[in-house]
């Protein structure tokens, strides 16, 4: 049987861009991502990721913050959740990605460099090869997991193939749990964690999104099992990224809930009152990340659930 897990991690990995910019490879399936009016993105997301760290290490969550290289051309690299997932029965699980220069985001190295710094890695799932079958899964992109429970949340998407979902399943041992969701263009939502978020006692949805009722009557109730308070958002919301939040630990333990400054501008103060109760929010702006990238806060952290093999301290370079 494998070892409980936590809903939450104390540690997080992130990949600090060098080259970052809007993706014509991913834009197709993200309506998130738009034109960013600005002369140097990467200068400007580079500002917005180191004080997200400085963030995150002042409120006591560990980072384990690496560069991206220079070659090859990885624009999305600051987005590391999508091609891995850590578990804390020692799990390395690598992901297949849609858009061809994201699969160069993988690196070896990385997975390395955790082994380093302490982190046991016992077994590896390799899913990419589904990606020669144009079938894909994108980490905790296509992915919102309850931990605690073992289901995962997935809104079907070109991102989130269900073919690829079952065995993702029977490989972790997780219950599926597969939805349609749309914006407000009705187009597919790329990513279930721009529409939903799970917490140890809370979760935020965009119900509003999921156009069956019986899907969003299951969904609601799925994610409220455990007595967690179910917090909704609407459509506009969403578009925000305020259902783009992940809960983290800090080294005390207590629970920290992260999400960026658009997110908690967007969210009513009833909302934010009631996210108060759960954990302490944590927000940093993200504006040239969001607009160019297509993606928020929860996107750019890759959460470490593996075994420790000792205590580390986290000397990352900043």
């Amino acid at each position: 049987m494998s070892p409980a897990e936590s809903q939450s991690a104390a540690a997080v990995l992130m990949v600090r861009p060098l080259r970052f910019g809007s993706n014509p490879q991913t834009r197709a399936s993200n309506a998130f991502q738009r034109d960013v009016l600005i002369e140097d993105p990467q200068s400007a997301a580079l500002r917005e990721f180191d004080a997200l760290v400085d963030e995150l290490r002042r409120t006591g969550v560990r980072v384990v913050a690496v560069d991206d290289t220079p070659e090859p051309h990885t624009p999305d690299a600051l987005f590391p959740n999508n091609w891995f997932t850590t578990h804390a029965d020692g799990t390395v699980v690598l992901y297949p990605m849609c858009a061809p220069n994201r699969r160069a985001e993988r690196r070896a190295d990385l997975l390395e460099l955790l082994d380093d710094r302490g982190f046991a890695c016992n077994r590896l799932v390799d899913l990419t090869a589904h990606e020669t079958g144009g079938r894909y899964l994108e980490g905790t992109g296509s992915l919102v997991l309850d931990r605690v429970a073992r289901i995962a949340f997935a809104c079907l998407s070109p991102r989130t193939d269900l073919m690829v979902l079952d065995e993702w399943g029977k490989e972790l041992g997780y219950r599926t749990f597969p939805f349609d969701a749309h914006d407000a263009s009705g187009h597919p939502i790329y990513h279930t964690n721009v529409l939903l978020a799970v917490g140890s006692t809370w979760a935020v949805v965009c119900a509003d999104a999921i156009t069956d009722p019986r899907q969003r009557s299951k969904l609601i109730g799925a994610i409220a099992s455990g007595d967690r308070e179910v917090i909704e958002i609407d459509i506009g919301q969403m578009a925000g990224f305020a259902g783009n939040l992940l809960e983290l630990r800090d080294a005390a333990g207590a629970a920290v809930i992260v999400m960026s400054s658009q997110a908690r501008t967007v969210l009513a103060a009833a909302q934010l009152e009631a996210l108060g109760r759960h954990g302490r929010i944590v927000s940093s702006p993200v504006p040239t990340i969001e607009t160019a990238g297509g993606g928020s806060v929860r996107c750019m952290l890759a959460e470490l659930f593996l075994p420790e093999r000792s205590a580390q301290v986290d000397e990352d370079r900043r």
